[in-house]
């Protein structure tokens, strides 16, 4: 297949360089951004570039407007290829695969587009009617409420509720509500440890009850609080050996392996994993149903050995299903929580552990539930690398190319009065500085280099004349910039820089 890709002068030669096997068109015009697809047209129809010799047309992805003016124009299929060169690579790979490109999305976007369309596709298949039946019918798979659970569906999310007796019915609900825009599969309620809160389980719960549209479960050892409460739940978290006999719940029931009326807790992974199959078996002689089985994932410096613990008991019980609480690791680890909940995502993914508990107390653990639900995407789609979706969020998968055009005046940020009228300005990070290169009409007319946003608009406002609303898009502008210099990030001028993952609508 013969592919024509099109560029502006500047880009020329990292087109060149990632775009091999492909010809190169480059237009007069400096930056490709600037070009629209019937400046194309018009350069391709000036050239000696037999056009219609190629099966396809790639134009960048920056380019506004489609470019299906283009292939009207020749007859030729035209789409945008990527934002920047460094993904051009990625888009020849996926043409030869048969993905199909759009004429109006930049492939890079349409990458992430697609990949949601498929996890959307998995997840729907999960909610065919028939599907949930004949799954119910195998070993593995329960119904929470009406949500069914295990290993033919999806990891689900339980969102916890930290202390909720604490809080007002409002702030409850506003936390709940939250935690569902956020992807959260069932919300939990989780209680005071070491006090009974009866009268809120009795008062309180119905109503929560009533206003949320999901499963709930109640987060408790505590027996008392568990009989006044479980009418109004679809989930009891937990019982261990200290409580098995003192309740038979007709709601499903998570065990954990411990003993906390007599402080017992078994830290050897083996005897965990045995510790939890007795419970399990002696909780179904007592007549228990919809068992789920929880080892404990415990945080530094037990976090190995208790992912021992999980490892054990799956490869002993191929068929039970699983619990796993990860808010003890985005809590208590002062990392952020992104890459943590990513890595849970993936050991939630090899394990088959259906059900992922986690909460957002610390603001470190702020946005959890969200990058939970996308480590769980992309688990759904085969892998956790190349596929469409990431959780990268300040750092980046490749470092994104550009080549800087100085003008033939450079000077550096000091007070030198020269007015021009209609510039536009390229902000550039160089190095350890910041550089901003000046245009009247295309041609680069002065480049103006410093070391913090404040000399270089202060600079640029001595030298030109440019409205307030200029002046701010500027601003905010190099400060995104500088952002990005200290903390070696890329910076592309227009672009997030750190990417629109959590303001996104929806999921």
């Amino acid at each position: 297949m013969r592919i024509l890709l099109v560029t502006g002068r500047l880009a020329e030669p990292l087109v060149r360089k990632y775009g091999k096997g492909c010809d190169v068109f480059v237009t007069p015009v400096t930056v490709a951004a600037f070009l629209t697809p019937e400046l194309i047209v018009y350069y391709l129809k000036k050239s000696k570039i037999n056009v219609k010799e190629y099966d396809l047309i790639l134009i960048p992805g920056l380019v506004k407007g489609s470019a299906e003016v283009i292939e009207r124009e020749f007859g030729v299929p035209a789409y945008k290829g990527p934002k920047n060169a460094v993904d051009i690579p990625q888009v020849l790979k996926a043409i030869k695969q048969g993905f199909k490109l759009s004429k109006i999305v930049p492939a890079d976007e349409l990458f992430s587009q697609d990949a949601l369309k498929k996890v959307e596709d998995i997840r729907n298949k999960a909610k065919n009617k028939r599907y949930i039946e004949k799954a119910l019918k195998r070993p593995g798979n329960i119904l929470i409420g009406t949500l069914p659970v295990g290993l033919d569906f999806p990891t689900r999310i339980v969102a916890e509720i930290v202390d909720a007796p604490s809080l007002t019915i409002e702030e409850i609900m506003r936390k709940a509500k939250y935690y569902l825009r956020e992807g959260a599969d069932i919300i939990d309620i989780g209680m005071e440890s070491g006090k009974t809160n009866v009268e809120f389980l009795e008062s309180v719960l119905p109503e929560i009850k009533e206003k949320i549209n999901a499963p709930l479960s109640l987060d408790t050892l505590n027996p008392k609080e568990i009989e006044a409460g479980e009418k109004e739940v679809d989930l009891i978290l937990s019982v261990d050996f200290g409580t098995v006999e003192e309740i038979l719940p007709s709601k499903p029931v998570v065990l954990i392996p411990t003993n906390m009326k007599e402080g017992k807790f078994i830290e050897d992974p083996i005897g965990r994993a045995k510790a939890l199959e007795k419970l399990k078996e002696k909780a179904l002689n007592l007549g228990y149903k919809g068992l789920i089985l929880d080892p404990i994932l415990e945080h530094y410096p037990n976090f190995s050995r208790s992912l021992v613990a999980f490892y054990l008991y799956r490869m002993r019980n191929p068929q039970d299903i699983l619990l796993a609480g990860v808010g003890n690791i985005t809590e208590m680890m002062d990392a952020d929580s992104v890459g943590l909940n990513a890595l849970l995502a993936s050991i939630a993914g090899e394990l088959k552990i259906s059900l992922l508990l986690t909460t957002e107390v610390s603001p470190k653990a702020t946005g959890s539930v969200r990058e939970l639900k996308r480590g769980i995407d992309m688990v759904l789609l085969g892998g956790v690398k190349d596929v469409g979706i990431n959780l990268l969020i300040l750092k980046e998968k490749r470092r994104k190319e550009q080549k800087i055009e100085f003008a033939k005046t450079i000077i550096r940020a000091k007070k030198k009065p020269v007015k021009l009228e209609e510039v536009y300005f390229k902000i550039y990070v160089v190095g350890t500085e910041l550089a901003v290169t000046a245009y009247k009409g295309t041609n680069p007319v002065m480049t103006i280099i410093g070391k913090e946003p404040n000399e270089i608009i202060d600079t640029i406002l001595e030298h030109f004349s440019i409205s307030p609303r200029h002046a701010f898009y500027l601003g905010r502008e190099l400060e995104k910039a500088y952002t990005g210099l200290k903390i070696r990030r890329s910076y592309i001028q227009e672009e997030e820089l750190f990417g629109d993952f959590y303001f996104e609508k929806g999921l």
